[in-house]
C-alpha cells in the first residue's frame, strides 16, 4: 500500500479506518484484494442504498454503455434526462402532490446545498441563514459556514459568515420549550438576528451523531418560517431516498419545504449525482446565472430512473425498511439495557441507526473490533462518539442478522461481558414489534401535510 501513503494527501479519512485494499463489492458485501469478504454497514456514507453493483441497475448501466448513448451533456436536452424528469415526476413527486422544479447544480450534495442557499438568498433579498447545532451540510464554504463542525470549519481558512446556528431537537435536554431560543430573537427588534432568508435543517442528522428531531418538532419548525417568512431547506442527502422509510425523511412529519436537497443514492448506482428541489415560484435563475460542468451525467439520470421505478412505484422497499430498522432499534435497545453503567443511547430512524458511548474512544473501538471480524461501520458525533450504521436497504434478512451478531460480539470484547444482574433482554425474533412500527408510520402519513 506504499503508493497511497506516498502519493495520497494526507486529509484521506476512511482507509485509515480499514487499512485493506478493496477490490470487488456486491450487494451488502465488499472483498479486498486477497479475497477476505467484508460485510458493509456504511455504503458509501448512503450513497449505496440498493446496494454494491445492484444487478437490475448494473444491466441499465452497461446498455446504456454499449450503446454509446450520451454520457456528458451539462444542461443539453437529452433523452436520458427526459427519461429520469419523467420518473421523478410519475413516481415521487405526483403521488405526493409534490410541486417542484428541478435544479442540476453539479455532481455532489454541497453543490446541492450551495444552490439551495444562493437561490435562498436571491429570492428574499436576506443574507442570513439559521443552521442548526451539529449540523453538516457539506465542505464548501458555503454549505461549510451553516455546518456545526469545529474541526471541519476550522479547515476553512476564512471567516464563514451570514450563518446563526439555534438548537436542534433536544439539544437542552428537554429544559427549554421547543424553538424557545429562536421564536425570542426573532420576535425581539433589539435581537440582533436580521431575518433570516431560510433555514437549513437535516430530519436526522447522519455527521452529528445520528440525532433524529420529532415529526412535531419538524411541524413547528415548518410553521414558524411560514410565520415569520423564511424559506425552510431540508438537507435530505443522506437522509433521503427511503434511508428513514419513506423516499423523502420529511413525509413522516407531513410537512413540504420550500427546498429540498438530494445527492448520494440519487443515481441508485453510486454515481455522482446531485438535485435540488425548488418550489415553482422561486424559480427566479436568470439562465446560467448557477451552473457547472458535470450536472449533467447521464448515466446517473439512467440508473437514478430505473431505481425510482423498481424501487418506489409501491410500498415494499419503504415497510421493509422500516421494518429492519425497528429490528436494528432493538438489538441496540439490547446493547442498552445490559450495560447500564456506560448509559449508552440508541439512536436513529429507518436504517439510519447509532449506538452513542461515553466517548469517541469507546465508540471507534468498537468499530475497530467490528472490522477485525469483517463488518464495516464509521464513527459519528461531535467527538466520534456514536457508533454508526447505514446498511443498504436492500441488505437481506440473514445479513442483517449477521451483521448484527458481529455487533454484539465488538461491544462485549471492547465493553466487556454484562454484569449478570444487569437487564438482559432476550432479543425477540417475532416481526410484532416491526409490524406495529409499520403502521404507525403509515398513521402518521395520514396527518395533513404542512406547507412551510
Amino acid at each position: 500500500m506504499n503508493i497511497f501513503t506516498q502519493l495520497e494527501s494526507e486529509v484521506r479519512s476512511y482507509s485509515r479506518s480499514w487499512p485493506v485494499v478493496f477490490d470487488r463489492a456486491v450487494g451488502s458485501l465488499m472483498y479486498d484484494e486477497d479475497g477476505k469478504e467484508y460485510l458493509d454497514f456504511f455504503t458509501g456514507a448512503g450513497a449505496l442504498n440498493y446496494g454494491h453493483n445492484n444487478p437490475e441497475l448494473k444491466r441499465v448501466l452497461l446498455d446504456y454503455l454499449a450503446d454509446d448513448r450520451i454520457v456528458h451533456s451539462l444542461d443539453m436536452f437529452t433523452s436520458a434526462r427526459r427519461d429520469f424528469l419523467e420518473a421523478l415526476d410519475e413516481v415521487i413527486l405526483k403521488p405526493r402532490d409534490l410541486d417542484y422544479k428541478v435544479v442540476f447544480p453539479g455532481p455532489g450534495g454541497a453543490n446541492a446545498v450551495e444552490a439551495a442557499l444562493k437561490l435562498a438568498r436571491k429570492v428574499t433579498g436576506r443574507e442570513s441563514v439559521v443552521n442548526f447545532t451539529n449540523a453538516f451540510h457539506g465542505m464548501t464554504l458555503g454549505a461549510l459556514s451553516v455546518t456545526g463542525n469545529s474541526l471541519k470549519r476550522g479547515g476553512a481558512g476564512v471567516p464563514l459568515v451570514h450563518a446563526t446556528p439555534m438548537p436542534y431537537d433536544d439539544y437542552f435536554d428537554g429544559d427549554y420549550p421547543d424553538f424557545f431560543y429562536f421564536e425570542r430573537l426573532l420576535e425581539d427588534s433589539g435581537s440582533g438576528l436580521n431575518t433570516p432568508a431560510a433555514v437549513i435543517v437535516e430530519t436526522v442528522q447522519g455527521e452529528g451523531g445520528i440525532n433524529a428531531a420529532r415529526a412535531e418538532w419538524l411541524r413547528q419548525l415548518a410553521a414558524l418560517c411560514k410565520q415569520h417568512e423564511i424559506l425552510l431547506i431540508v438537507d435530505d442527502i443522506q437522509m433521503g431516498c427511503g434511508r428513514t422509510g419513506d423516499f423523502f425523511s420529511f413525509e413522516e412529519a407531513g410537512i413540504v419545504p420550500d427546498i429540498v436537497c438530494l445527492s448520494k443514492s440519487i443515481s441508485g448506482y453510486g454515481i455522482p449525482m446531485a438535485l435540488t428541489l425548488i418550489r415553482p415560484d422561486l424559480d427566479v435563475w436568470q439562465p446560467g446565472e448557477h451552473n457547472g460542468t458535470f450536472r449533467g451525467i447521464s448515466p446517473a439520470f439512467a440508473t437514478a430512473a430505473a431505481a425510482l421505478r423498481r424501487y418506489w412505484s409501491n410500498d415494499e422497499l419503504r415497510d421493509s425498511t422500516i421494518t429492519k430498522g425497528a429490528r436494528v432499534e432493538g438489538w441496540f435497545n439490547t446493547f442498552v439495557a445490559r450495560y447500564p453503567q456506560h448509559e449508552l443511547i440508541a439512536k436513529g430512524r429507518g436504517l439510519a441507526r447509532g449506538l452513542q458511548f461515553p466517548s469517541g474512544e469507546l465508540a471507534d473501538a468498537v468499530c475497530q473490533a467490528a472490522f477485525e471480524r469483517g463488518l464495516l461501520m464509521e464513527t459519528s458525533g461531535p467527538e466520534g462518539e456514536v457508533m454508526k450504521i447505514l446498511p443498504a436497504l436492500t441488505i437481506t434478512d440473514v445479513e442483517l442478522e449477521r451483521g448484527l451478531r458481529i455487533i454484539d460480539e465488538s461491544v462485549r470484547a471492547v465493553l466487556g461481558e454484562p454484569d449478570p444482574q444487569a437487564a438482559d433482554h432476550t432479543i425477540d425474533h417475532d416481526a410484532d414489534r416491526a409490524e406495529g412500527d409499520v403502521a404507525d408510520h403509515h398513521n402518521a402519513q395520514s396527518k395533513e401535510h404542512t406547507p412551510a
